[in-house]
C-alpha cells in the first residue's frame, strides 16, 4: 500500500511535468504529423523544388531550340544534316565512327 502511495505522491507533485513529458512524446513520436515525418516532408519538399527548377530550365532551353528551328532555316538544315543525316542531292555523306 505504500508503494502505491508514493507513486500517487509523486504524480500529484509532478503532474505538469508528466503531462507535458506524455504530450511531448505524443507530439514527436505517435502523431499522425509528428515531427519526424515533418522533416522527411520538407525535405522531400525541396527535392521537388529543385526539381521544378530544373526542369522549368529545361522546358526554357528545348523552347528556345524549337523557336530558332522554326524560325532559322540554317538551324533546321543543321539539325537534319547532324542528327538524321539527311543530305542535298549533289552531295556524299561519309560517317566516322569511333
Amino acid at each position: 500500500m505504500s508503494k502505491l502511495k508514493s507513486i500517487w505522491l509523486f504524480i500529484c507533485r509532478h503532474k505538469y511535468l508528466i503531462t507535458i513529458a506524455f504530450f511531448l512524446i505524443i507530439i514527436v513520436f505517435l502523431d499522425e504529423n509528428n515531427l519526424i515525418e515533418r522533416f522527411h516532408h520538407k525535405r522531400e519538399i525541396s527535392t521537388l523544388k529543385t526539381e521544378i527548377e530544373q526542369y522549368r530550365k529545361q522546358y526554357n532551353e528545348d523552347t528556345e531550340k524549337l523557336n530558332n528551328i522554326l524560325n532559322k532555316p540554317e538551324e533546321l538544315e543543321k539539325i537534319a544534316r547532324e542528327k538524321y543525316l539527311m543530305k542535298k542531292p549533289n552531295e556524299d555523306i561519309f560517317i566516322i565512327e569511333e
